[in-house]
């Protein structure tokens, strides 16, 4: 991971160089339009308020939780006692992108999700309250931090949410075997290059042409660089959206020449 001051270096950097947010001289329809009427959409959700208020319960939240870790820094699986605000604080995605997650599926209306790192569910939550047609299928690898996220989803009345715990390496193929295609996918899992890799990799033969894949912390590390370029420059991928926090890909065919923008949010 990098440190606060190199991804601060980085995040100035971005700002810089990235197009206008408002989206005046984009010359891609599709990013013009996401821009337009996804990005910059600030009307309020009657979804929003729900949600962050158990965001703020979990925040303040001082329980303490066994959590079998098998993300990033992770040599082996390990179980160790941690907070539950602790863990809020530090994976909860910001309300900034969990809100345009919320925004993309509201406007893109994608039939199934897969959501890889559900975490206490607040995210899943924003994904699933998009549509009430969409179905998300999200997979915690932490059996206890699931049990709060099914919490969370049963707090807020949530029913088109399907969690799978366990493992990614053996959860991920088997959903895939039986579940040949997804529309949208936020991939928040381990954050290394190796399985971000992998993820793509396995989820790419169940996307078509209308998908859309959302990876998470981009620019965390060196090795999500890395992972990044390698996803964008993928023959497969004809439009990326780098949103510094976030990255987008697409594999629309009307694309004739692969795109590639940084996208200030």
């Amino acid at each position: 991971m990098y440190s606060h001051f190199t991804l601060a270096r980085k995040f100035i950097r971005y700002w810089l160089s990235a197009s206008n947010s408002k989206g005046h001289g984009m010359h891609s329809p599709f990013v013009f339009d996401f821009i337009t009427n996804v990005l910059n959409d600030q009307q309020p959700k009657p979804c929003y308020q729900p949600i962050e208020n158990r965001r703020a319960a979990l925040l303040n939240n001082s329980n303490s939780i066994e959590v079998e870790d098998f993300g990033a820094g992770s040599g082996v699986i390990r179980s160790n006692k941690r907070r539950i605000d602790k863990i809020a604080a530090s994976s909860l995605k910001p309300k900034k992108y969990a809100q345009l997650m919320h925004r993309m599926v509201s406007y893109y209306k994608p039939a199934t999700i897969v959501e890889l790192g559900t975490s206490f569910g607040v995210t899943t939550s924003y994904l699933a309250k998009g549509s009430e047609k969409t179905k998300v299928f999200t997979f915690e690898g932490s059996s206890a931090i699931a049990a709060i996220a099914n919490q969370t989803f049963e707090a807020l009345s949530i029913n088109n949410i399907i969690l799978q715990q366990g493992n990614f390496d053996i959860t991920l193929p088997e959903f895939l075997t039986s579940n040949p295609a997804i529309d949208l996918a936020f991939i928040d899992g381990n954050h290394r290059k190796q399985p971000t890799l992998q993820y793509f990799d396995q989820l790419q033969g169940a996307c078509n042409e209308n998908t859309i894949l959302i990876f998470d912390d981009i620019h965390w590390s060196a090795e999500m660089e890395s992972a990044w370029e390698t996803i964008k420059n993928h023959p497969s991928v004809t439009l990326s959206m780098d949103l510094f926090f976030i990255g987008i890909v697409l594999f629309k065919k009307e694309f004739l020449v692969k795109q590639h923008f940084s996208i200030r949010h």
